[in-house]
């Protein structure tokens, strides 16, 4: 038994992921968004997955809004990007698809294929795209609220 045992954990190594807890899940469309709240916001100092969810389905929805963010752990522009997708979350969360890409963690197939089509190696890096799935914002860097909002606001129209 002690000779299977090796290969038995090798059949289930994928597993592992599949069944993280729900705090540590890093690339997820999202719903309950919560702001890691041992962010410090005054350094680029490790602090974990930005945001945590309950939920996570992959990848952006069809047919209705969506709001991306791709982020770094250990980004100061990142933390106050993802507190800004929180308080956007909050106002949006029945009309909007929030996905949230953690950079620094593996990646489901769905989101690699946003990363591969719309990053660009700065982070953070905000998408939206509209209910037809056409690219309204697509930029790198920090991005104020009432832009995101507004953008939002048109694409639910």
């Amino acid at each position: 038994m002690v000779e299977l045992l090796p290969q038995r954990l090798e059949e289930f190594r994928d597993l592992r992921v599949v069944h993280q807890p729900a705090k540590l899940r890093i690339a997820f469309a999202a719903d309950n968004l919560k702001l890691n709240q041992r962010l410090d916001y005054g350094s680029d100092s490790q602090d974990g997955p930005l945001i945590t969810s309950d939920d996570s389905s992959a990848g952006v929805r069809a047919g209705q809004p969506n709001y991306v963010i791709m982020y770094g752990e250990g980004c100061f522009n990142s933390k106050r990007q993802a507190r800004r997708t929180v308080e956007l979350y909050q106002k949006y969360k029945d009309r909007v698809n929030f996905v949230v890409v953690d950079l620094d963690q593996k990646r489901s197939d769905a989101q690699q294929e946003l990363v591969k089509k719309y990053y660009r190696g700065y982070i953070p890096h905000v998408v939206v795209l509209g209910k037809s799935g056409d690219a309204l914002y697509n930029s790198s860097g920090e991005v104020p609220s009432e832009k995101i909002s507004a953008l939002l606001d048109k694409a639910l129209q």
